[in-house]
């Protein structure tokens, strides 16, 4: 929200005032009475829905909306320089046949300059291939033949660094999901990769890419990584100052929220909590893009674990279920990315055990099991089952619990019981709620509970979603 109050202050008074008029010619009143609100007033925000008469979720739809109008505008009404230079890029042949050498030479010259300061690579080689042609008689083609391959290098590199970005990610997912410990594993080799090729060349994109990564991996993975060098502090800052340079860079544009989402981490692990709660309210409004659309650039589902702690902190667990349903409204999930999708959907009917819609639960969780294929994690697999398990025990449809929980048994056999100590103890905990009643049910579970307790979770498990705490147990003794 203060993300939104931010540009709405910024916004000059011509650039409001067409604003607002255009919302109101869309029949969009209330969005249009929410833009004067935060530009003209100091309200709350319950002070607004009051005003405007709505409740919480649609107060949520409104600013999104709001804000996606304001982004809208402001893109149709910027002059934007990188556009203008790639437009020019693409009249150099014209120009090419057209012009004499004096006037070429310095067009390209221009552009050169113009591509350096935006980090343009591609173009740049564009450039540089001319300039190599008009120098075919003079010694300086050598010195433009140099530049042309430096730069063709340094494009490789940067696709090379975005390649190597996505495969970091994509591998931490996959030991996320099979409870891979990450310290001394292939995660090191690609953090390594990623800087040795970044370091290559004196670049702001390549030091923001490389810097998403770094951050991440001693955040989570390893605190010690090149520790000596520079502070996560010092690379924020140095991040922000880039971003900052370049606002007009649509990369740079969409990737302030992984840092946001970086920033919020950085900021629990600090226990630094009001300027968390900072960080949490921009990328919030993002969750659904950042699922979607920044897996290449970060471990984006983390952000869904981080949600249930923080509300799981300010006891306002609750609060997800009406959030979701406005928050991913128009979310459309990658299918074929089975990482995001397992989170993502487990999450969905974590959320609803939390306000004991437990049907809905299990509607998510069947969804899961039957439309997307996540055999090849086993454990995972049995993680999602055992959650449903839960789920039938508490709505007691014992037909469908004893059908789950024998086959879950099956497969605790099969893959071993060490690994699998909480499916185990979960299985004996609904045998219990299922089979017993009274204070021996409430005693017996809670003896059980503390044994679970002690299990450290690693990777995905519905351990790192649901606590076994008071509440849990009395979910488990409620069901007659």
């Amino acid at each position: 929200m203060s993300k939104l109050k931010n540009i709405i202050k910024q916004l000059s008074d011509k650039d409001s005032q067409e604003i607002y008029n255009s919302l109101i010619i869309c029949n969009a009143e209330k969005s249009a009475y929410l833009l004067k609100f935060l530009r003209e007033k100091q309200y709350s925000d319950s002070r607004i829905m009051e005003e405007l008469e709505i409740n919480q979720n649609a107060f949520y739809t409104l600013r999104s909306r709001l804000n996606e109008k304001i982004e809208e505008y402001l893109l149709l009404q910027s002059e934007n320089p990188r556009t203008d230079i790639l437009k020019k890029v693409a009249s150099i042949q014209d120009i090419f046949f057209t012009k004499n050498k004096s006037i070429i030479v310095a067009t390209l010259k221009k552009l050169e300059k113009d591509l350096i300061n935006y980090d343009i690579s591609s173009e740049l080689t564009i450039v540089y291939k001319y300039l190599k042609r008009l120098h075919a008689n003079s010694p300086e083609k050598y010195y433009y033949s140099q530049l042309y391959n430096k730069h063709v290098a340094y494009m490789l590199a940067l696709d090379k660094t975005e390649d190597l970005l996505a495969d970091y990610f994509k591998t931490l997912e996959s030991f996320f999901i099979q409870g891979i410990h990450y310290k001394n594993t292939q995660l090191d080799f690609l953090c390594n990769e990623i800087n040795n090729v970044c370091n290559l060349y004196q670049s702001h994109r390549l030091y923001v890419y490389k810097s998403a990564v770094n951050i991440y991996h001693r955040l989570f993975i390893d605190d010690d990584y090149k520790k000596e060098k520079e502070s996560i502090e010092d690379i924020f800052n140095k991040v922000n100052n880039i971003l900052d340079t370049y606002k007009q860079d649509t990369t740079y544009y969409h990737l302030r929220t992984v840092f946001e989402f970086l920033c919020y981490e950085y900021c629990l692990q600090q226990k630094l909590h009001e300027q968390a709660e900072k960080h949490y309210h921009e990328v919030n409004d993002y969750t659904s893009a950042l699922l979607s659309n920044y897996g290449f650039y970060t471990f984006s589902p983390l952000f869904l674990y981080s949600k249930i702690e923080r509300n799981r902190s300010l006891n306002t667990l609750a609060d997800l279920y009406e959030e979701n349903q406005v928050l991913f409204l128009e979310f459309e999930n990658d299918t074929h990315d089975v990482g995001c999708t397992l989170i993502y959907m487990t999450y969905r009917a974590v959320v609803c055990f939390f306000v004991d819609k437990y049907d809905e639960a299990a509607k998510w969780l069947n969804n899961l099991l039957n439309e997307h294929s996540i055999k090849k994690y086993p454990e995972a697999l049995l993680d999602v089952k055992i959650l449903l398990a839960l789920q039938y025990c508490l709505l007691r449809d014992e037909e469908l619990y004893n059908s789950l929980v024998s086959s879950l048994q099956r497969q605790v056999r099969i893959l071993g019981k060490d690994e699998l100590g909480h499916i185990t103890l979960l299985i004996k905990i609904m045998k219990v709620s299922m089979n017993e009643i009274g204070k021996p049910r409430f005693s017996k579970i809670s003896e059980l509970v503390e044994q679970l307790k002690k299990i450290e979770p690693i990777g995905f498990s519905v351990l790192k979603m649901i606590k076994p705490d008071e509440r849990f147990v009395q979910q488990l003794c409620a069901i007659h």
